[in-house]
């Protein structure tokens, strides 16, 4: 079982224009801008998202494998709404609101087409477990009033500094493949699963990583430059909990690299 102090740190993404990107994830989500130049930026709390510019970028092509969306956990339900009235005062729209039972989620997409959740959990002692382990997750009508209604006023420019994110989830070719590597290589906890989706994680959460073919079933990488993902940075609070991943990986500096079955790239550190 991976150790169960693992976190997500920050993720790359290419992206098609740099401005226009920086300037959608720092007005219309409120991530603050924390370095910048020509060909990079770091955004967010502590810098965890890291936007790299292309040169000639090409178009997402459908069908392939890559990233669904990046997801960022909200200390609480008033945080959320502060981002959401933040986001339609800039002109942001929606994709979609749902409720998941262990969590309360609002979906929109960046200017490349890279998907976006910004949620919250319920309190842990209120999801649901199956008798078989894990936790019940479902996808229902959020009630956006109920959410509204714990942040009334303006929201300030800057997303709440105790957002981070909290889970990534990928488009795959294959689940079963996905989840054999996640699961039963890496030590990744099943914590549920769906026609087409499986959902897998450190210490008992509801998801770090969510695996699923619906628009990818058999499907290949997309080009190196088009816009998209390019790692995720994961962390353990002491080194001896890289020793179990080594053989699935190279070891740099003090980190370890290791690849997914559909060229994901996952860097592993203390």
């Amino acid at each position: 079982m991976i150790n169960p102090t693992l976190e997500i740190d920050r993720v790359a993404l290419a992206v098609g224009d740099l401005d226009r990107s920086v300037n959608f994830y720092n007005q219309v989500l409120g991530l603050p801008v924390a370095e910048r130049d020509e060909r990079r930026a770091l955004l967010g709390p502590d810098g965890n998202l890291e936007l790299l510019a292309l040169e000639h970028p090409a178009r997402p092509v459908r069908g392939t494998t890559g990233l669904f969306h990046v997801a960022w956990l909200h200390p609480d339900r008033a945080a959320l709404a502060a981002t959401l009235r933040r986001l339609v005062a800039a002109g942001g729209r929606l994709d979609g609101a749902s409720d998941h039972g262990v969590s309360e989620a609002l979906y929109l997409s960046d200017p490349d087409g890279l998907g976006i959740e910004l949620y919250t959990d319920r309190p842990r002692e209120r999801w649901q477990h199956p008798p078989t382990g894990g936790v019940v997750m479902y996808t229902a009508a959020l009630d956006l009033p109920s959410l509204l209604a714990t942040f009334e006023g303006q929201p300030g420019p800057e997303i709440d500094p105790g957002t981070k994110i909290g889970h990534v989830h990928l488009k795959v070719s294959d689940v079963a493949r996905s989840l054999e590597f996640y699961r039963d290589r890496l030590g990744f906890e099943e914590q549920a699963e769906m026609p087409s989706a499986a959902f897998v994680s450190a210490a008992g959460y509801h998801h770090h990583l969510g695996l699923n073919s619906w628009e990818s079933r058999g499907g290949a990488p997309g080009a190196n430059d088009a816009p998209g993902l390019r790692r995720i940075d994961f962390s353990f609070a002491d080194q001896e909990a890289l020793e179990p991943l080594e053989p699935y990986g190279s070891a740099e500096d003090g980190y370890l690299d290791v690849t997914g079955p559909d060229g994901e790239l996952l860097r592993f550190s203390a």
